[in-house]
């Protein structure tokens, strides 16, 4: 069952008089619970083309059905709320409410919905990430590991039909690496999450299932792991 359908999606910026194609012609399609790496240099077009699955940017062309949603059909409003609703955002800038705990930061997309965390899941949560000692906890308290996890954490909390993570290892060691996509894949066999994360790390790339890679915009290759 396809869960993300993209077909025939092109997205262009202007550069001066020049109209640069960041993707050209992407088509591709995600099962449920599928774990998949879009792979590529800076520059290759993997943030457009997450940018543009979220319904931020508008393409030149093509469409994206997200659990056979046409998002391109949906007002402002109704993409706001289906974006929180289906889509879990893992982006490369991490901004948390100051105002608001570990826990609180987690829940904040619930909240924004009107409705409760599932207390067993939010304790999964937590305790995967190793956030148990600092669930009570400000963001000026937190390490910058520990700023990411509640990120990781938010875009879990309400199990979307989708998570994407944009660059999650880009600014971390080795260690926390692998860390990272080691909670991933946990969500991802345990509750058959659909994961899709960005990276130019190769080795990274290799422990997804399955790789989409990307050069000058469009797919390469796209093969089994």
């Amino acid at each position: 069952m396809n869960i993300l359908k993209v077909q025939n999606l092109s997205c262009t910026y202007d550069k001066g008089n020049v109209k640069v194609k960041v993707l050209d012609n992407v088509t591709f399609s995600v099962d449920k619970g599928e774990f998949i790496s879009i792979v590529g240099h800076l520059g290759a077009g993997k943030s457009t083309l997450f940018h543009t699955i979220c319904g931020f940017n508008k393409p030149k062309s093509g469409f994206v059905l997200v659990q056979d949603t046409d998002i391109y059909s949906l007002t402002d409003s109704q993409m706001s709320k289906f974006r929180r609703r289906n889509i879990g955002q893992l982006n490369q800038i991490y901004n948390l409410f100051p105002e608001l705990n570990v826990e609180e930061n987690i829940t904040i997309p619930l909240f924004m919905d009107g409705r409760k965390a599932d207390k067993n899941y939010l304790d999964e949560i937590i305790s995967v990430l190793e956030l148990g000692n600092e669930r009570k906890l400000m963001p000026n308290k937190l390490s910058k590991w520990e700023y990411q996890k509640v990120f990781i954490g938010r875009a879990l909390i309400t199990k979307p039909s989708i998570i994407l993570a944009d660059e999650p290892t880009e600014s971390l060691d080795v260690l926390y690496s692998n860390k990272v996509i080691e909670v991933l894949k946990y969500f991802n066999s345990v509750y058959n999450q659909t994961i899709l994360f960005s990276t130019h790390d190769e080795k990274i790339a290799m422990k997804a299932n399955r790789a989409i890679i990307f050069d000058q915009g469009h797919i390469y290759k796209d093969i089994a792991l």
